[in-house]
């Protein structure tokens, strides 16, 4: 049966798939923009919303919490906490916007940006 199965799978084993998004998530917070596949990018989203979400509340559990989801990442967690939840105080959800790119010239993958909104 197929219930509750919503992530993609995007052809790797959970825990490489996990590595994966924490740090597409920390390549995400430092340069507030990156490039990548259009299937990491929309699996990408909830994970770093999620996180940008906890960081809205600035209290040390919350910077444990991410800090732990981070790789234990100190420049990484301090600017998302000081840089880029202080931008999202009033928005509730919708931080980041994925734009179509187009194709990879080696492997014709859909590639897309995502960053983001303010």
């Amino acid at each position: 049966m197929k219930h509750g199965l919503k992530q993609r799978k995007l052809n790797r084993t959970s825990s490489h798939r996990l590595a994966l998004l924490k740090n597409l998530s920390i390549s995400l917070i430092k340069h507030e923009s990156i490039t990548t596949t259009t299937e990491k990018a929309k699996e990408l989203r909830p994970f770093i919303e999620k996180l940008v979400t906890k960081a809205r509340t600035d209290t040390l559990a919350n910077r444990r919490i991410v800090l732990s989801t981070l790789f234990n990442n100190q420049e990484a967690t301090s600017k998302l906490f000081s840089d880029i939840s202080k931008k999202f105080l009033e928005t509730n959800g919708g931080y980041t916007r994925i734009i179509k790119k187009g194709n990879r010239v080696g492997d014709f993958a859909h590639t897309s940006i995502i960053q983001f909104i303010k």
